[in-house]
C-alpha cells in the first residue's frame, strides 16, 4: 500500500510542477498581423463596399426605371381627363339648334377628330341608356321610378363616363330607375 501512495504523491508532484511551468510561461498572444494579411483584410472590406455600392446602384436604377414606367401613363390620363370638359362643350354645341350648315359641319369634323384621338390613346365613352348602373363606373345624381325601365338600369345620362383601359377617367353621371 506504501508503493501505490508513493506513486499517487509522485504523480500529483509532477502535476503541480507542470502547472507551475505554465503559469511561470507568459502567454502566447497572438501575433501581430503581417502587412500581407493587413492588405488582405483591406481588400476585403473594400470589395464588400463595392459589391454594396453596385448592388445599391442596381437597386436605384429599377426602381426609377418602374417609377418612369408609372408616370407615363398618369400622365397621359390626366392630360386626356383635363380635355374631357372640351368634348362635352362640343356635344352641346352639336345638339343645339343652327341656321348654318357648314359651320353644324366644321363641329362635327371636329368632333369626330376628337373622337379618333380619344380612340387611338384607348379611350372609350361608357353610360348609356339602358346599361345597367355599375357604381364602379357610374356617379348616380338621380331616382325615377318607371316600370318601363328595367331594374337598376339607366334612365338618363346626364353626363357621359371614360375609361382609358381599366381606368375610370371620368365616372357617367346618371338617373337610375327603380
Amino acid at each position: 500500500m506504501s508503493n501505490t501512495n508513493e506513486k499517487d504523491q509522485a504523480v500529483a508532484e509532477q502535476e503541480l510542477e507542470q502547472m507551475d511551468t505554465q503559469a511561470a510561461q507568459p502567454d502566447e498572444s497572438p501575433a501581430e498581423p503581417t502587412a500581407e494579411e493587413k492588405l488582405q483584410a483591406q481588400l476585403d472590406e473594400l470589395n464588400d463596399r463595392y459589391l454594396r455600392t453596385l448592388a445599391e446602384y442596381d437597386n436605384y436604377r429599377k426602381r426609377t426605371a418602374k417609377e418612369k414606367e408609372a408616370i407615363y401613363p398618369e400622365a397621359k390620363a390626366s392630360t386626356i381627363a383635363t380635355i374631357l370638359p372640351v368634348l362635352d362643350s362640343f356635344e352641346r354645341a352639336l345638339e343645339a339648334p343652327c341656321a348654318d350648315e357648314e359651320f353644324k359641319k366644321g363641329l362635327e369634323l371636329i368632333r369626330k377628330a376628337f373622337d379618333e384621338m380619344l380612340q387611338k390613346h384607348g379611350v372609350e365613352a361608357f353610360g348609356t341608356v339602358g346599361d345597367a348602373f355599375d357604381p364602379n363606373q357610374h356617379s348616380a345624381v338621380a331616382h325615377q321610378e318607371d316600370d318601363s325601365v328595367g331594374e337598376n338600369c339607366i334612365a338618363e345620362v346626364f353626363q357621359k363616363g371614360y375609361r382609358m383601359g381599366d381606368r375610370v377617367l371620368r365616372y357617367a353621371m346618371v338617373k337610375v330607375a327603380n
